[in-house]
């Protein structure tokens, strides 16, 4: 079964109440269809780092969060995704002031997982990045998952 890495921006669409921003609220539905649809084809993850900020800000709104990633099984910060986080930012492929996406990227890229689904589109979902982060990722002798939005992983 493949994986997927949950990254924050995912749970935080699929919990949210209903935007009145159409893209959002599409972006929201995207969410929701490949949760019931799609995700008992995948064995999920998430890592300390989703934790951290699923669990920051409105306290009920943070409970919720929480609540649907209970069960999903935790991927550590190691010091190899340390070491690959600080390589991604010193390389250039995310801004420095964006230290938690690096970190996503290195702790799915150290753990074999084969996609992360965000919404993040400005540091993760994003083309150029993705290009600049993979090539990072491959001369520390890594390769990258997959980084991708729910529309682009609801399969055939």
């Amino acid at each position: 079964m493949e994986t997927v890495y949950l990254e924050t921006t995912l749970i935080s669409y699929l919990v949210s109440r209903p935007s009145r921003d159409l893209i959002v609220a599409a972006h929201q539905q995207a969410t929701k269809d490949w949760w019931f649809e799609r995700r008992p084809n995948f064995e999920c993850y998430v890592s300390q780092v989703v934790l951290d900020e699923a669990s920051a800000g409105d306290p009920e709104e943070a409970k919720t969060r929480m609540a649907v990633i209970s069960d999903f099984p935790v991927l550590e910060i190691t010091e190899e995704a340390e070491s690959l986080a600080a390589a991604i930012i010193s390389g250039g492929a995310i801004p420095p002031n964006a230290v938690r996406d690096a970190a996503h990227i290195a702790i799915a890229t150290v753990n074999d997982m084969n996609y992360i689904l965000t919404w993040n589109c400005k540091h993760l979902a994003n083309a150029q990045i993705i290009r600049r982060a993979a090539i990072v990722c491959n001369r520390q002798g890594y390769s990258m998952p997959v980084i991708c939005t729910p529309e682009e992983l609801m399969g055939e």
